[in-house]
């Protein structure tokens, strides 16, 4: 009897513990997920910035601005403090409703290409309408299916902001679209392009005609290059892809297409470069789906460590001959040169016509020429007599970063941008090259520089890490004397600042926020004095959903000194009596980190994968955000499969001892791309740590990925031979070398058009894992590139059910419909 009931209390006891520890677990949610997918967080979040578009160049500005309750279009005076609706939204919707036919209310407006005339009181836009019309002859002669003549209605209008007269507009009336392909001449008599390989132009009035109508086979076209060729061209085959259908490739080499030319101020000269790629390697993806045959896409694409035969070459036309000159700039092997172009400013218009100028003068211009292990980079000034001379040096013993220098005082000075001491900095020079000092200093890194006030000495430049006890990635906006003192903080606030400048200066757009704040845009002026607010977002359908900001946080590297800074994402049922699995979401750099600093929305890929029943956690490692410090950027030059894992592992040890809600024995870890790559290399170095990884379009081996990516940040070994002979050699690590470590589970999706991240490296890491007989699964996407396109959504409930078996113990993976993906689309024929 005795043991009797003591077997009946250890059961009860056996029962109790095991319904304590059920309630603990954490079930998938799949409904919450569905809540917050990418259709419908576009019917929850709406504007988040102001985008300025300035008027004819000046301090004016309008945009658009939309909320839950509809959409909305301003004006703004700066110089008066003034912002008005463009117009009434309710009278205008009457107004157009009268003319279109289509009901409109204020609420719903749609206007759509708005912009404002020369005549600032202008503006004309277009608006859609369902009533029928006959296409016009242009479009009519593009098409296939000749039967298929109409098409529905676009109304043009024009409306006076003094008069509030609104006028319709003949779709006569309607102002051409610029030709893509054309490049103007600074007089603007010519417009420049290339067709077949070769340099064309043609004079105003054929392009008027063609303008009109492309294939008028009146339009004279005048070639002034004969020897361009594929791969070896003056223009026109910067991507250059072949299919294999030589109709549509022929067709191809009919069209014009756009050449990039730098003009010379005085429109005598245009400077290019041109470069022989025939011998360089090809590369090939099939596509099975995009007809009725699967084609073969045929590109040229150079990886790490391939013999790169030919140079770059610069090219001098003048105009008066349009015979080019090669200008011989040759200081390294395999060098890549820079040319640089004068910033986008009003004094580039001709009309309404952008010229494209060199940075420059009459006399020379500048570029950078930089060699193939990016070691050395030379700013370099190169005369219209076909003379080269150095004007800054910039040698490391790690790849170095360039920005295109700010010409000052009428040319005789230059602001350059240079990481010397281990930071981003500025430093002023005369034109010979000689240095004139140092213009600011510190352990913080600066960005752009947005202008320069000839008549203060003031530079206006981006910057981050500055400001102590913030997070040293939220971009601020500063001022500071040509002479290196007076630097001024002009958008503070424990925020994230993007900034908007007009082309004067005067005036300052910042939209700013953190990943926990709402989003809000203000105007001020040069001083950083606050002018207006202007908007601040509308999150209320969000919130109203459910939506809840996730927490920044601040833990330790490997080295238990550097610090790094993440985001933790919690399901927005989090209950903090049960445990949680913890998933990685990585991107290592080293070119940026994909750790979110300001609101935005990527919800639909970090926070709701989350709301599946996970802690989430985005946070950055050593060597990957180039914003900070050179060491902390180059820290895995080297070492570019492994340098950032231990910093992923140790993160989530630390958040664990933090948070008893994380369980530290169900990590997993995802990622695209680089992500990819590095959330598989962590299951193969970690394998008892790391459970499960989702890994997309991953660069398995980065010795097939793209010469410039991965000899830049891995590094590249140049040899030179007692005969001159230069020769470079590539080694890295790959992840299929350890394909024999794997323990967990790991999903492995590629798209098998990806021309970007070759297939070959995923199919490579599949063939790896076969011969090490383990087990793995491996999704192939048919028909997409890099980023998956429209299959991203089935890819994103492929994850969420892969990281639900493997670390919740259950998922709809046996169900066959994704029914989170069908319910939200109208069933079709």
């Amino acid at each position: 009897m005795k043991n009797y009931i003591l077997g009946i209390l250890l059961t009860c006891c056996i029962s109790f513990l095991y319904a304590q520890e059920t309630s603990k677990q954490v079930k998938p949610n799949y409904q919450l997920a569905s809540k917050f997918s990418p259709s419908k967080l576009r019917t929850m979040i709406f504007s988040t910035e102001v985008r300025p578009n300035w008027i004819n160049y000046g301090d004016k500005f309008w945009y658009e601005y939309t909320t839950s309750s509809g959409k909305k279009w301003y004006l703004v005076d700066p110089k008066s403090r003034q912002k008005s609706e463009l117009f009434d939204h309710a009278e205008m919707a009457a107004r157009i409703t009268s003319i279109v036919r289509n009901p409109f209310d204020a609420q719903h407006l749609t206007l759509n290409n708005l912009r404002f005339m020369d005549d600032e009181n202008l503006i004309r836009f277009e608006v859609p309408s369902t009533k029928d019309t006959v296409k016009s002859k242009e479009e009519i002669k593009k098409l296939t299916n000749k039967k298929d003549t109409i098409k529905k209605k676009t109304f043009f209008f024009e409306y006076n902001l003094i008069s509030k007269d609104l006028k319709e507009l003949s779709d006569t009336t309607k102002e051409k679209a610029k030709p893509y392909w054309a490049t103007f001449n600074p007089d603007t008599s010519r417009v420049y392009y290339a067709k077949n390989y070769n340099l064309y132009w043609m004079d105003y009035a054929n392009y008027k005609k063609a303008i009109q109508d492309e294939k008028d086979s009146t339009i004279v076209e005048n070639q002034f290059t004969t020897d361009g060729i594929q791969y070896y061209a003056w223009g026109g085959d910067e991507y250059s892809i072949t299919s294999g259908d030589k109709k549509t490739e022929d067709e191809e080499l009919k069209k014009r297409k756009p050449v990039r030319l730098n003009w010379s101020p005085n429109g005598k000269y245009f400077v290019l470069t041109r470069k022989d790629n025939r011998n360089n390697p090809a590369l090939w993806v099939i596509n099975n789906v995009g007809g009725k045959r699967p084609t073969l896409e045929t590109y040229k694409y150079l990886m790490p460590g391939e013999t790169d035969s030919t140079e770059v070459e610069l090219h001098l036309f003048d105009t008066a001959s349009l015979k080019p000159k090669q200008i011989p700039v040759y200081g390294f092997k395999n060098q890549t040169l820079s040319l640089w172009s004068k910033d986008r400013k009003k004094e580039n218009l001709n009309g309404k016509h952008y010229i494209n100028y060199w940075l420059g003068n009459d006399k020379e211009f500048y570029i950078a020429r930089s060699s193939r292990d990016l070691k050395r980079i030379d700013l370099l000034a190169v005369g219209i007599d076909g003379s080269v001379r150095t004007l800054v040096e910039e040698r490391a013993n790690v790849y170095l970063d360039i920005q295109k220098p700010t010409l000052i005082h009428n040319g005789s000075q230059f602001i350059h941008w240079s990481q010397r001491d281990g930071w981003g900095h500025f430093y002023l020079y005369d034109i010979q090259g000689k240095l004139l000092g140092q213009i600011t200093k510190g352990e913080f890194h600066c960005q752009e520089l947005t202008s320069y006030n000839e008549s203060t000495g003031t530079l206006y430049f981006k910057a981050n890490g500055r400001e102590k006890n913030i997070d040293p990635y939220y971009s601020y906006y500063y001022a500071i004397n040509k002479n290196g003192s007076s630097i001024k903080l002009l958008t503070p606030g424990d925020y994230d600042h993007q900034v908007d400048v007009s082309e004067s200066g005067a005036f300052i757009i910042d939209n700013f926020s953190r990943v926990n704040t709402v989003p809000v845009s203000n105007l001020y002026n040069a001083s950083g004095q606050l002018i207006m607010k202007l908007e601040e977002a509308d999150l209320t359908q969000l919130f109203a959903a459910g939506y809840q900001f996730p927490e920044t946080f601040k833990v330790k590297a490997g080295d238990g000194i550097t610090d790094l800074y993440g985001v933790l994402y919690k399901p927005y049922d989090f209950d903090s009596t049960k445990t949680y699995p913890i998933i990685e979401y990585v991107y290592p750099g080293p070119q940026t980190e994909a750790v979110n600093k300001s609101f935005g929305r990527s919800m639909d890929r970090i926070d709701r994968l989350s709301q599946m029943g996970f802690i989430v956690v985005s946070v950055g490692n050593r060597g990957g955000h180039p914003a900070r410090s050179k060491w902390y950027h180059t820290y895995g030059y080297g070492n570019l499969r492994d340098y950032g894992l231990e910093d992923k592992k140790v993160v989530a040890e630390q958040l664990a001892a933090r948070h008893n809600f994380i369980d530290i024995d169900k990590v997993g870890i995802t990622g695209h791309s680089g992500g990819g790559f590095m959330s598989t290399a962590a299951m193969l170095v970690y394998p008892d740590f790391f459970k499960v990884a989702v890994s997309g379009a991953g660069n398995h081996e980065n010795n097939i990925y793209n010469r410039w990516w991965s000899e830049r940040h891995h590094g590249v070994q140049e040899s030179i031979t007692e005969k001159g002979d230069t020769t470079f050699n590539y080694q890295i690590q790959k992840n299929t070398d350890l394909a024999k470590n794997l323990k967990g589970k790991l999903l492995i999706v590629t798209g098998d058009i990806d021309n970007n991240v070759h297939p070959a490296n995923s199919i490579r890491m599949v063939e790896a894992l076969i011969k090490a007989n383990k087990r793995f699964d491996f999704v192939l996407l048919p028909g997409q590139r890099h980023a998956f396109g429209d299959m991203t959504e089935y890819f994103f409930w492929k994850m969420a059910d892969y990281f639900s078996e493997h670390l919740l113990g259950e998922s709809k993976q046996n169900e066959v419909d994704l029914m989170e993906v069908n319910r939200d689309k109208p069933l079709k024929n």
